[in-house]
């Protein structure tokens, strides 16, 4: 794992602070500004926001094109992708139950030392029933006690908040019960995004954001704006679409985005779907070209 530094410690110490005085009750809210984030490369450690979780910067996804891209590497393929990013320091996998890849990510994640990865999984649940089976089975697919984040999957409504309460209330439930260590939401549209703001009881908050308005909610100028206040909230931000979901398909254009997203101050960590190990070396050169 990636050791802290002094720089990264002063760069995060406020959203840690501002969740420890939260829990003591001291302050309802965050009381001052929260420190920017601030990387060097995508294999640092950084702090999902106040939750208190670790990840890496760079995060494996498993859903590109729906998850067809990597189901195709096969079971073996993709055990040896986890495996080599993970020896090139990323330690996020990003799943969800509608790409079905939890069966394939099982025998990667149970080669690898369990307190070192950050687990995300998303629920399609619209009620409490279909919520609560699906943690159960996603901790017996994924071959783990404890998911580390699960989030409401592609809210597209407006007023979803109040309509999603009782999948809400099942995930805070668990997390409670130590089976989900944060719970979270992503939307897909401009209206739900808004509503996510300021939506109780989240700790993470999974948004569509690069350079150029890819397959996003809206304008960046936009988007980058309702994740400022989801950050100085103490949420952590993770982003997604970073590459514009294959848009980019040139170097320049690639490193243009994560400039724009790593620029930004307010993302913690990213997602992006890899089908192959050089696509991982290339995106981490990337991130140490666009943070120097």
């Amino acid at each position: 794992m990636t050791r802290w530094t002094r720089r990264d410690f002063i760069a995060n110490s406020a959203a840690a602070l501002a969740g420890a005085a939260a829990l003591r009750g001291a302050v309802p809210a965050l009381a001052a500004e929260v420190a920017p984030v601030r990387v060097r490369s995508g294999t640092d450690v950084v702090r999902l926001g106040s939750s208190g979780i670790a990840t890496s910067v760079l995060g494996i996804g498993s859903g590109t094109r729906g998850g067809s891209e990597q189901r195709g590497l096969g079971p073996d393929g993709v055990v040896r992708l986890v495996r080599e990013a993970f020896d090139l320091g990323i330690r996020y996998i990003d799943t969800a139950d509608n790409y079905r890849t939890h069966s394939l990510l099982a025998p990667a994640i149970k080669q690898l030392p369990r307190d070192k990865v950050f687990l995300l999984t998303k629920t399609p649940a619209k009620n409490a029933e279909k919520a609560r089976d699906d943690i159960e089975r996603y901790r017996r697919e994924l071959g783990v006690e404890t998911l580390d984040a699960v989030l409401m999957h592609c809210m597209r409504n407006k007023g979803w908040p109040q309509d999603m309460r009782p999948v809400r209330d099942v995930l805070l439930e668990a997390k409670r019960k130590g089976q989900v260590r944060a719970v979270g939401v992503s939307c897909h549209g401009w209206d739900p995004l808004v509503d996510s703001v300021d939506c109780p009881d989240l700790d993470a908050h999974l948004v569509r954001i690069n350079h150029a308005g890819k397959v996003m909610d809206a304008e960046p100028e936009k988007v980058s704006e309702q994740m400022k206040k989801m950050f100085q909230k103490g949420r952590g931000i993770i982003g997604m679409k970073i590459y514009g979901e294959g848009a980019f398909k040139t170097r320049e254009e690639r490193l243009a985005s994560l400039k724009y997203v790593l620029g930004l101050g307010c993302v913690h960590c990213f997602t992006i779907g890899f089908s192959s190990v050089d696509q991982i070396k290339e995106t981490l050169e990337l991130i140490k070209e666009a943070t120097a």
